[in-house]
């Protein structure tokens, strides 16, 4: 009975290191898209030059593609509340943690719910 009750609240946090890296990199693309003329090229090694060439040349779609890959989160978000009700997630708290998780770090989140296998429970 316990083991149900656990199931209906599973919540597992994602990896910290692809938490960081996915943070790092939806933050260096808010400032790419939102305040191009405040970035430091030249300080960036490689990084600097593609991104300058970016902004320069293809600032429309990094912005189409920005707004792209939060819509996506968005989706990505929705389907792990589907994900939530399929697996027998039923815990309010559980079901928006793994929203909001999902919504900010999207497949790094949405990889584990998807992986997570509850123990179904035999019919007698």
């Amino acid at each position: 009975m316990g083991t149900a009750a656990g199931e209906a609240a599973y919540f597992q946090r994602g990896s910290l290191f692809w938490f960081t890296v996915i943070a790092l990199s939806m933050g260096y693309y808010t400032w790419v898209v939102f305040w191009p003329q405040s970035i430091p090229y030249q300080s960036l090694g490689p990084l600097g030059p593609l991104t300058q060439y970016l902004v320069d040349h293809h600032h429309t779609l990094m912005r189409k593609g920005y707004w792209l890959a939060w819509l996506i989160h968005v989706g990505e978000s929705l389907y792990a509340m589907v994900l939530c009700k399929y697996k027998g997630i039923s815990n309010g708290r559980a079901q928006l943690l793994w929203f909001i998780q999902t919504f900010l770090f999207g497949i790094a989140s949405l990889s584990i719910l998807i992986a997570y296998r509850p123990k179904r429970q035999k019919q007698t």
